[in-house]
This record gives structure tokens, sequence and C-alpha cells, in this order.
């Protein structure tokens, strides 16, 4: 019985997991609005070693479409410029020497339309996840009944498992449906 629980907290814990990592990725994604999470992936180069911005900037929504980026020390603004640039951010900086400001514009239909596409990959990727998880769950409770676990135990568990994964599964398209709206909204 408790090797059944210790299963079961391992595969739920290995869900929860990738719908954090889904999470995470939705987060990136520009949809029109100001959003800090799309510069997570923007390293500047400080004073020998390489960082994440938000350690040597003070990163703020100025309002719904302007990010504002206030370097610590004023001599890295082209550090963090040159930063920007190279992830790909896919927005251009304006720089006026104290602060950077970043301009996002309003998405085209058309556009939207990509976003709410690549969101629905992203999610796609998690649901398959999520569903290895539970086949592999169900592996090794199969395997558990040749190592002495009565086939009610393993019924029982399964069912459990199966549960987990639906609760996954409708989180997962939760995520995506707020995100999706989030970018469909004008």
């Amino acid at each position: 019985m408790a090797d059944t629980k210790q299963l079961l907290d391992a595969c739920q814990e290995k869900m929860e997991m990738g719908a954090m990592y889904l999470e995470e990725a939705l987060g990136r994604i520009r949809a029109g609005r100001a959003n800090i999470h799309i510069l997570d992936a923007v390293k500047v180069e400080s004073y020998g070693t390489v960082v994440p911005l938000n350690q040597v900037s003070n990163v703020q929504i100025q309002d719904a479409r302007t990010i504002t980026i206030r370097p610590y020390d004023k001599n890295a603004i082209h550090d963090i410029e040159k930063a920007m640039m190279a992830a790909n951010v896919g927005i251009t900086p304006e720089n006026n020497g104290e602060i950077i400001r970043l301009n996002i514009p309003q998405p085209t239909e058309e556009r939207r339309r990509e976003l709410t596409k690549q969101c629905n990959a992203e999610g796609e990727k998690t649901k398959v996840q999520v569903r290895n998880i539970r086949r592999d769950g169900i592996d090794k409770l199969k395997k558990m009944i040749k190592e002495g676990l009565s086939e009610d135990l393993e019924k029982d568990a399964e069912n459990d498992l199966q549960k987990i994964h639906d609760k996954f599964i409708k989180k997962v398209d939760e995520l995506i449906a707020e995100k999706n709206k989030e970018i469909m909204t004008v």
C-alpha cells in the first residue's frame, strides 16, 4: 500500500512540474499587453558575469503597453540594450540614456491567431507529458502485481492515478483557455 502511495505521489509531482513549466512558457508569450515575464530570457553581461536582467536593473510596467527598465548602473545601459537585442524579444528597445522603454505594439488579428496556435501547441506538449507520466505509472503498477501487490489494490491505485491525470489535463486546458482569452482580447 505504501509503495502505491509513493508511486502516486511521484506521478502527481511530475505532473505538477509539467503544469508549472506550461505556466512559465505561456507567461513568455507576448499577448499585446505589458508583461515583464517576456524578459525572463534576457541575460546581461555585467562585470564579467552573465546575470538575469532583473539583477542589474529595475523592471517595471509603466502602463498597459509600456515596460521600463532602469539600470542600477547607468554605464550598463548599452549592455542591457545589446542583451535584449541578442535575446530576440521581438521588441526594439528605446534608450534615452537613463531608462530603456519597450513599447509593446498591438498585435494584428493574424498575429493573435498565431499566438493562440503557439499556446495550444505548448499545451498539447504538456498534455502528452502528463499522459506519458500516467502510462509509466500504470506500467509500474503492473510490475508491482508481479512483486506481490493484489489486483484490487492495483486497480484502486490505477483509478487514483486516472483521477490525478484528469485533474492535471483540466488544469492545462484552463491555463490555455485563460491565455487564449488574454491574447484575443483587444
